[in-house]
């Protein structure tokens, strides 16, 4: 019988010889693999010698290190540092940082709602809330004819609070709704002598109550007055979800496309400004007066987006604060809100 030719491996039924694994190793190595020892004898004064490592093929690819502050390499849009492994996906999810949020009242304080003691103090009109710490802190502060001196201290519209003897009243809350007429300035006062919207709303109430918010001398509609500081707060916030609707004319004629580029959001110098609806008034065929709603408290807003455009306002009305209307509020007159309306603002602001 003829033998068969050897091929150093297995035989398969046809005959084929198999592969077998080579024993030679993938990577190169700096010594040959047969003669490099394991571990070597130790000599007097050295250290017990490692055994040599082989490079592996990822090594191999690998460039070399770049310099501190160079710029990562960018590829397809996305972030690739070169030899290394994609941002974001090894190394961990990315930061996402989640937004405080403020549980905020509902309804309006009772006279059972718990406030700071130097709070109820200001309110009351004597000093600011720094001066009453002052006040408390020197024991010449009692409630219900005990001595407080500790910050922090609650109280209720029916504690019996007084100051070096007399009796504090805290104000009640009034909210005054004005329409605005032109040439009145929307403040307190004005050291030129202007007219001032505080002379519209003579005699509306006891109370020092202040205009929320800012308003254009030439600007006409709804601005609210109040004492209450939590609700000016609240209509003013930057996150406040307050509905304004304005009643905007131009000198020139409006693009439909700087109408379009509106209503897809306007970016100003202090970031987005979104905008809920914008329209020409009446059949659209009118390219000088548009209805602009919006939810923003920044100061001047509508103006500053047409301002952007180049566009020069002749007439801005806000004829809408928060859900508010001026329905049966002629032009320079003004009116209490009621206990539904000051509700209503509690729960929409």
């Amino acid at each position: 019988m003829s033998k068969k030719p050897t091929t150093g491996g297995r035989q398969r039924q046809d005959g084929t010889a198999r592969k077998t694994r080579s024993t030679k190793p993938d990577g190169p190595v700096t010594r040959s693999s047969a003669s490099a020892p394991s571990r070597t004898k130790k000599s007097d004064g050295d250290d017990r010698k490692k055994p040599l490592r082989k490079t592996s093929a990822t090594e191999e690819k690998r460039p070399a290190a770049k310099r501190p502050g160079s710029k990562p390499d960018f590829k397809d849009g996305k972030r690739d540092f070169k030899g290394g492994k994609p941002f974001g996906k090894t190394y961990g999810k990315p930061f996402d940082k989640k937004k405080k949020t403020i549980k905020k009242s509902t309804t309006p304080p009772d006279e059972n709602t718990e406030i700071r003691l130097n709070r109820f103090i200001a309110n009351s009109g004597i000093c600011s809330r720094r001066d009453a710490d002052v006040m408390i802190t020197t024991g010449v502060v009692s409630v219900n004819g005990i001595i407080v001196t500790e910050l922090g201290t609650k109280v209720t519209t029916k504690d019996v609070v007084k100051y070096d003897g007399h009796t504090i009243r805290p104000e009640k809350k009034q909210y005054i709704l004005l329409n605005k007429p032109k040439n009145f300035l929307a403040t307190f006062e004005d050291p030129k002598g202007r007219n001032t919207v505080m002379q519209l709303i003579k005699g509306a109430t006891k109370e020092v109550v202040f205009p929320v918010g800012k308003m254009d001398r030439s600007a006409m509609g709804l601005i609210l007055f109040t004492n209450d500081e939590d609700m000016a707060k609240r209509l003013l916030s930057p996150t406040s979800n307050v509905k304004n609707i304005f009643h905007v004319a131009t000198r020139e004629k409006m693009k439909p496309s700087h109408i379009d580029e509106i209503r897809a959001g306007v970016t100003l110098d202090d970031g987005l400004v979104k905008i809920d609806q914008i329209s020409f008034v009446g059949d659209g065929q009118n390219f000088h007066e548009v209805g602009i709603e919006l939810r923003s408290g920044r100061p001047n807003i509508v103006k500053r987006i047409f301002d952007h455009f180049g566009y020069n306002i002749t007439k801005l009305d806000r004829v809408v604060l928060a859900g508010l209307t001026k329905k049966d509020l002629p032009r320079g007159h003004w009116r209490p809100l009621t206990q539904e309306e000051i509700s209503f603002l509690y729960m929409n602001s």
